[in-house]
């Protein structure tokens, strides 16, 4: 099916910027629904934000105007980039892929933002 992987989660300060990176396999990645979550210690994982095939996005209000999610279907890859960073997004990021009731993870990317 489809396969998963994240990349350029890391330590940053408050206000810097970090930008995520889910690569992906598979012939279909076009149509699926894809999105980002994070899970902080102790606590649910949430979703972050996600972008349905036809370029339609939604994020959870407490990263409103400070991330975009994009795709780029040549490149089967879908995008976060994090801005003006702040300690409570501290998590692990995890991309997903969905269609229908199917969902595939990746494996996470750790997120740090700490002066």
């Amino acid at each position: 099916q489809v396969q998963l992987a994240e990349s350029g989660g890391g330590l940053v300060q408050p206000g810097g910027s970090l930008r995520l990176s889910c690569a992906a396999s598979g012939s279909i990645f076009s149509l699926y629904t894809m999105g980002w979550y994070r899970q902080a210690p102790g606590k649910q994982r949430e979703l972050v934000a996600d972008i349905t095939s036809g370029g339609n996005t939604r994020y959870v209000d407490s990263v409103k105007g400070r991330f975009t999610i994009s795709r780029d279907n040549a490149k089967k890859t879908v995008y976060l980039q994090m801005n003006s960073l702040k300690p409570e997004d501290t998590a692990v990021y995890y991309c997903n892929a969905n269609i229908a009731t199917i969902n595939t993870w990746g494996q996470g990317t750790q997120v740090t933002v700490s002066s």
